[in-house]
C-alpha cells in the first residue's frame, strides 16, 4: 500500500465562544483563512489538490450546505478543487484523514486538505431546530449532555474532584509554558478580522490553581465533581493538515511532519461517550503493531478531564507524554476542528521532539472513540 503523510498543519486561534476575539467571525470565512494559511505554509500547489474534506459537527447555518465546498471558493482555490463535509461530531476532522488516507491508498489522488470547523458562537451546541426520535429518546442516552457523561466515568472510575482539578491546573501549565517558549506561533494563522488581526489564542488561562479550581460549583450535577474549570470551553476555531502519499510529498519538497501509521473508529456506551479513546485506541495500536509504552508522544482531547483521566489509567499510558502544550481544557475544544488539530499536532510534536510513534485519540458524542497512530518518517 502506498504511505501516506502529515504535509503540514495550521489552525485558526482559539477563542471563546459568545465573548471572544472570533464570535463575530463567520465560520465560512474562518476555515478559508485558515486552509490559505496552510497553503502558504507548506508551499503545496493548489491545483494539485484533489478534495478539501472538512469536518463539522454541527453544519447548519454559515457553516451550513457543503461547507467545504464552499470555503474552497472563498479561499480563491482553483475551480478543480472538489469539497466534501463530514460530520462525526467530535471526531468529525479527525475522519476527514482518514478518509484522504484511503482515498490516497486507493489511487485516487495525491493531496488533499483535511480541515475542521466550529462556531460554538454562531450555531448552539445542537443545532438551530433539535428533533430527537422520541423511541430512540426512551430506550437509549444518545441524546444526553455531554456533562452528564462525564459526571458518570467519574462515578465510574471513582475519579476524585482533586484528581480532576489537577489534571485541568496540568493542561493549564502546560499550554502557559507553550505560550511562552512560542510553540504556538508556527501552527496559528492569524484571521483577518473587523476589528482587526487576531493571531493569539484566547482560552488558556495561565496561572489557574487548585485553589482556585476548588472553588467552583459543580457544573452539571449539585452533587457532581465535574466542573467548568476541568471541562473543555465552548470554543470557536478551525485547523487545517495537509495529507498527501509520500511519494509526492517527498518530489515536491513538502515538510513531512509524520507518516499515517494506522487509524481506527469504535462505538461505547453513549453514557460513558468520554471512555470512547479506549478502543478506538486499542484497535489503532495493534494494527499498528504496538504497544501504548512505545507512544513517543500522545494527543488525548480534553473534553473532559474526568473522562481523559479514565483513558489514561485503562490504557495505562504514561502521562509526561500527554498534550505537551496543553490540551482542550486550555486550549479549547471546537467540536469539528479538534480532530485535525490534534493530528497535525501530535505530528508536529513527533518531529519537534525526535520521537519514533505519536496517538492520536478522541471520545466523541453519541458514544463513539477515534484513534490515529502516527509514526516519524
Amino acid at each position: 500500500m502506498r504511505n501516506v503523510v502529515i504535509a503540514g498543519y495550521a489552525r485558526s486561534p482559539f477563542h471563546l465562544a459568545g465573548k471572544g476575539a472570533l464570535a463575530r467571525v463567520r465560520p465560512d470565512d474562518l476555515a478559508a483563512q485558515t486552509i490559505r494559511g496552510l497553503i502558504e505554509k507548506t508551499g503545496v500547489k493548489p491545483e494539485d489538490v484533489e478534495d478539501i474534506v472538512m469536518g463539522c459537527a454541527f453544519p447548519e447555518g454559515e457553516q451550513g450546505f457543503n461547507i467545504a465546498r464552499l470555503v474552497g471558493l472563498l479561499a480563491d482555490l482553483p475551480i478543480s478543487v472538489g469539497g466534501m463535509t463530514v460530520n462525526r461530531f467530535c471526531g468529525s476532522s479527525m475522519s476527514s484523514i482518514h478518509i484522504a488516507a484511503g482515498q490516497i491508498q486507493l489511487g485516487a489522488g495525491e493531496a488533499f486538505i483535511c480541515a475542521g470547523i466550529e462556531s460554538m458562537s454562531r450555531v448552539p451546541m445542537t443545532g438551530f431546530n433539535p428533533m430527537p426520535n422520541p423511541a430512540l429518546a426512551r430506550k437509549s442516552a444518545a441524546y444526553m449532555s455531554m456533562g452528564e457523561t462525564a459526571e458518570n466515568v467519574a462515578q465510574k472510575y471513582q475519579l476524585t474532584r482533586e484528581e480532576q482539578d489537577a489534571f485541568a491546573v496540568a493542561s493549564q501549565d502546560k499550554a502557559a509554558a507553550a505560550v511562552a517558549a512560542g510553540h504556538f506561533d508556527d501552527e496559528i494563522v492569524p484571521i483577518e478580522t473587523k476589528n482587526g488581526t487576531v493571531d493569539t489564542d484566547g482560552t488558556p488561562r495561565p496561572g489557574t490553581t487548585a485553589d482556585a479550581l476548588g472553588g467552583l460549583k459543580p457544573a452539571f450535577d449539585a452533587e457532581g465533581s465535574v466542573t467548568a474549570g476541568t471541562s473543555s470551553p465552548l470554543t470557536d476555531g478551525a485547523s487545517a493538515v495537509l495529507v498527501t502519499s509520500e511519494d509526492y510529498a517527498k518530489e515536491h519538497g513538502l515538510p513531512i511532519l509524520a507518516r499515517i501509521k494506522s487509524v481506527a473508529v469504535s462505538g461505547c456506551n453513549p453514557e460513558t461517550m468520554g471512555l470512547g479513546p479506549i478502543e478506538s485506541s486499542r484497535k489503532a495500536l495493534e494494527r499498528a503493531g504496538i504497544t501504548a509504552d512505545q507512544l513517543d508522544v500522545i494527543e488525548l482531547n480534553e473534553a473532559f478531564a474526568s473522562q481523559s483521566l479514565a483513558c489514561i489509567r485503562y490504557l495505562g499510558l504514561d502521562q509526561s507524554k500527554i498534550n505537551l502544550d496543553g490540551g482542550a481544557i486550555a486550549i479549547g475544544h471546537p467540536l469539528g476542528a479538534t480532530g485535525a488539530r490534534i493530528v497535525g499536532k501530535a505530528a508536529s510534536l513527533l518531529k519537534r521532539e525526535g520521537g519514533k510513534y505519536a496517538l492520536a485519540t478522541q471520545c466523541i458524542g453519541g458514544g463513539q472513540g477515534i484513534a490515529t497512530v502516527l509514526e516519524a518518517v
